[in-house]
């Protein structure tokens, strides 16, 4: 990446890496990395990174599905503002989840997901969401 997102880092495989996006109004919401520096567009991966980016999104959806019981994941390979191969996984909610005193409403639940950029949550509760995160890959994996 060419900023340094080390902070948001969650877990790095091979060819991709895991971070945990800086906006968690979707609660466990991360992002899917193409280690590649000229890699663009989805359809250009190699057969091994197709095969390693499945392998990383299964092993993702069990972990956020059995830390934050998420309903739904959606899935979104955009490259809008970031010219550089990357995924949204976006868990789902259909009721409102609370976590560490703070609560998550998916209020477009059944719908295209919207991120509100205004929803900020502590750098403690924060670090936490990474934690529980990296410590159901460490067992996935």
């Amino acid at each position: 990446m060419a900023s340094d997102f080390s902070k948001y880092l969650i877990k790095e495989y091979e060819y991709w890496s895991i971070y945990l996006h800086e906006n968690q109004g979707y609660l466990g919401r991360c992002i899917i990395w193409c280690k590649r520096e000229n890699a663009f567009d989805l359809t250009d991966t190699t057969e091994v990174e197709q095969i390693e980016l499945f392998t990383v999104l299964r092993i993702l959806r069990e972990a956020l599905i059995g830390i934050f019981g998420c309903d739904w994941l959606n899935y979104s390979f955009l490259g809008n503002e970031i010219r550089h191969l990357h995924g949204h996984v976006i868990p789902r909610y259909a009721k409102p989840k609370e976590f560490m005193g703070v609560v998550f409403e998916d209020k477009l639940y059944g719908h295209r997901y919207k991120a509100d950029p205004s929803f900020i949550i502590p750098e403690k509760v924060f670090n936490e969401i990474k934690t529980k995160i990296q410590e159901a890959l460490k067992i996935k994996s």
